[in-house]
């Protein structure tokens, strides 16, 4: 019955993909601009800008920019000569009527020239071609004060421009803030100049702050606000209070806006060191964390949610005509069978979600295990209203979609990956990292063995595990195995007759770990001894290592998840084997838990990145929790960890409740 249902939503989903816009590759020739490579293919500059950001800078030759074959709603006449084109993006409530008198031009011009709005409504967060008639050019000398018309906020305000002539060490950044205008202006200010060399002159606003813009020191740097950020999320980014941001800048008083260049500390040190712990806030840090919250009795924004879900599928490997050939490759292909699985959890949470009023408008697309495929559905999709995307479930094409949505600031959940990723703003990585594991087991143990006699097991190669406990158990005692084998005799004379004893072992070794817990179980017999690792690798799941001799131990290790109780009835649980007449995988509750979270998130606040200003405690589902933390150069991490531990009966219970 499941495999049946699958292979339905396969045929859909290859169906829906191959009805993708089209488009093809341009290798960029010598001499070629976008102007001149638009006037090619008969599309507007601002369709390249679109699905092509990065040619906003100069071009280099032999690169590759995805050219829009069928994108009607993106041409636009360029029959005048004396028109140019301001971009505006669409804010809340913003109205054609409302654009027309902020920039004094007829609403059919607006639609002229953005042909998508005569059957569409403009969408927040949009961008349209605002035509403006050209300034002449009789003088091209700058005068001491000129008037440049610049659109702030929904109001159209004509603001003076000045020359300044650029010292040493002086950054955009840091030009910007002095004269009151973002980043952005100052380049539209002054198209010409890429790079800020000492002595050239540039145009400038005229509201000065009485304050340098030279970096005379390496404590402070500047900052451009994106938009989506809230000053909570900035202070934690910064490691610094939301007073010292004010303090720092002044104009924040007057709120928080998109484009504002901040004062903050320098960040740019040793958290960039890779292996660097320091780049994660330390979880304990946050009072608050402990605290577990509901979400669903908090819900306030009932707008429908934009979700995606971006799945490696790799359905170009499968004969479309064969139900066969689909199940075959169910059969065969792990990763697909973990995306259908977490694919089925995503849509029963979204079922889940609308019994709370939640509605949610969901797409999926084939990633193919492939950074450029997923370039290209990026690029050939609007993303700019989606509220969230989740996965691709790879690290690399996870990067590479965060990478391409930052500039929508559109939030990309990695949800199983458990390796380090590279920052950005945009980017929660859902799975704690083997770092913030034993970083939870550390704590853990640092609270609670107090009293107990500590011995710690590790092998040559888990030196550095070794040296971390004993700074934070330094009375700890240890054992360093030279073989892959121990015997009781080595470990009885360090247990103590009169305290617990907390056996920590460290080791990836399959000999060493079943030996370790059998001398261990022996000697169970006259001692109290509790078994501890800060990572329960693929060792400890092998066939020769004894569950009893576990159990027995109740040996204690930190975990993503915590397995649920088949006995104890749930309703997701008795709706999955119902509908497929099977319990659900770990990676179908992994789907379920993660959906209904971002989902619950999304209807608490006006978006994800101001739930966690507005609930700083952790949700839980099913088999996963959550907490996310920022990290100082970029992104979220959830630092939400079980400590689970076995008991004689072999059954897990969670240890740090």
């Amino acid at each position: 019955m499941k495999y049946l249902l699958i292979v339905c939503f396969l045929f859909q989903l290859s169906g829906f993909t191959a009805s993708a816009q089209e488009y093809k590759y341009h290798t960029v020739k010598a001499g070629e601009t976008v102007y001149s490579i638009a006037k090619a293919y008969n599309i507007s500059e601002e369709a390249i800008y679109k699905y092509n950001p990065d040619a906003k800078g100069s071009l280099e030759i032999s690169s590759k920019l995805v050219i829009p074959l069928n994108s009607s709603k993106e041409k636009v006449s360029t029959e005048s000569e004396d028109i140019q084109f301001i971009t505006h993006t669409v804010k809340r409530k913003e109205t054609l009527y409302r654009l027309s008198k902020d920039y004094n031009v007829e609403i059919d011009e607006i639609k002229r020239y953005n042909k998508h709005l005569y059957a569409e409504e403009l969408q927040r967060g949009e961008e349209i071609l605002i035509p403006q008639p050209k300034k002449g050019s009789g003088n091209t000398e700058l005068s001491s004060t000129k008037q440049l018309d610049i659109p702030k906020g929904n109001d159209q305000e004509t603001r003076e421009t000045r020359e300044h002539v650029v010292l040493p060490k002086e950054t955009k950044y840091g030009i910007a803030r002095k004269y009151g205008i973002t980043v952005k202006e100052l380049e539209e200010l002054n198209p010409k100049v890429d790079v800020l060399k000492p002595g050239v002159m540039i145009r400038v606003g005229t509201n000065v702050l009485d304050e340098p813009v030279i970096l005379t020191d390496e404590v402070f740097e500047f900052y451009e606000v994106k938009p989506k950020e809230t000053l909570f999320g900035l202070s934690q980014k910064f490691d610094v209070s939301q007073d010292s941001l004010i303090s720092l800048n002044p104009a924040l008083e007057d709120g928080l806006k998109i484009g504002m260049v901040l004062k903050v500390p320098n960040t740019d040190d040793s958290e960039n060191v890779p292996g660097n712990n320091d780049d994660f806030a330390d979880a304990s840090d946050n009072e608050n964390a402990g605290e577990r919250i509901d979400l669903s009795n908090k819900l306030s924004n009932f707008n429908t949610k934009e979700l995606v879900v971006l799945l490696p599928y790799n359905l170009n490997q499968i004969d479309e005509e064969s139900i066969s050939s689909y199940e075959d490759a169910i059969l065969d292909d792990r990763v697909l069978r973990i995306s259908l699985d977490f694919y089925s959890g995503v849509r029963m949470a979204v079922e889940k979600a609308k019994s709370y009023g939640i509605s949610t408008r969901l797409k999926t697309y084939d990633t193919r295990r492939n950074v450029q495929e997923v370039t290209n559905i990026i690029a050939s999709h609007d993303f700019r209203n989606v509220d969230a995307v989740i996965g691709p479930l790879l690290q690399n094409t996870t990067e590479a979609a965060a990478s391409r949505l930052t500039q929508y600031n559109v939030p990309v959940i990695s949800p199983l990956s458990n390796r380090e990723m590279r920052s950005y703003q945009n980017l929660f990585q859902s799975r704690p990292t083997d770092e913030i594991l034993k970083k939870a087991m550390f704590d853990y143990l640092k609270q609670n063995a107090v009293g107990k006699n500590v011995i710690i097991i590790a092998d040559a190669a888990h030196n550095q595990v070794k040296n971390e406990l004993t700074q934070i158990l330094p009375n700890s005692r240890v054992i360093l195995p030279s073989e892959a084998y121990l015997g009781a005799d080595k470990i009885k004379g360090l247990l103590s007759g009169s305290m617990e004893n907390w056996v920590i072992l460290e080791s990836s070794n399959i000999g060493l770990i079943s030996s370790a817990t059998s001398a261990l179980n022996r000697l169970a017999r006259e001692h109290e001894i509790t078994l501890f690792t800060t990572n329960k690798n693929n060792a400890f799941e092998d066939d020769i290592i004894d569950n009893q001799h576990l159990g027995r131990l109740n040996f204690h290790y930190p975990s993503v998840d915590k397995q649920y109780n088949a006995m104890v009835p749930e309703e997701f649980i008795e709706e999955y084997q119902e509908k497929f007449n099977m319990v659900p995988s770990q990676y179908v509750v992994r789907g379920y838990d993660l959906t209904l979270d971002v989902l619950l998130r999304l209807a608490s606040a006006d978006n994800l990145y101001d739930s966690f200003e507005k609930y700083t405690g952790f949700t839980e589902y099913h088999e996963n929790k959550f907490h996310y933390t920022p990290k100082r150069n970029g992104g979220f991490y959830n630092d939400a960890v079980y400590i689970m531990s076995i008991d004689e009966e072999l059954h897990l219970n969670v240890a740090n409740d």
